[in-house]
């Protein structure tokens, strides 16, 4: 039998992941889903999944890149990946952290506004 491959087109239909996302679901508490994500991961993986998952937090706080990469420890390639998600993905990253589209801006034009910065500026920060 080959080996079964997720597609962008087909992924959310698979029964492999349905039944999986069921499993998750069925957990009754957080113990409950650190047994059984470290049963079905590896170290790697659960810090990999970790590490994203922290990364979203902090862009969905406002931070620089280069600020997250250097307190995390991701690379730029992952923070840029994370980004691209919680901007065009399916909207879980959005959900679970309540954020927005453009999330890297929300958290700043308040900010640059009482200090009488033109929202341009906040752009600026992104981009250096």
């Amino acid at each position: 039998m080959p080996k079964k491959r997720f597609t962008e087109d087909s992924w959310r239909k698979e029964r492999w992941f349905q039944a999986l996302c069921y499993a998750i679901a069925s957990c009754e508490t957080t113990e409950d889903v650190a047994d059984f994500l470290r049963d079905i991961g590896t170290l790697s993986e659960l810090q990999a999944w970790s590490e994203r998952f922290e990364v979203a937090k902090q862009l969905s706080q406002g931070r620089t890149y280069r600020e997250i990469a250097a307190d995390t420890g991701a690379s730029t390639t992952t923070v840029t990946r994370v980004a691209r998600f919680i901007e065009n993905g399916e909207g879980g990253y959005r959900k679970i952290l309540k954020t927005h589209r453009h999330h890297r801006l929300l958290s700043h034009i308040g900010e640059q506004k009482e200090r009488g910065e033109r929202p341009e500026s906040v752009l600026r920060k992104y981009i250096s």
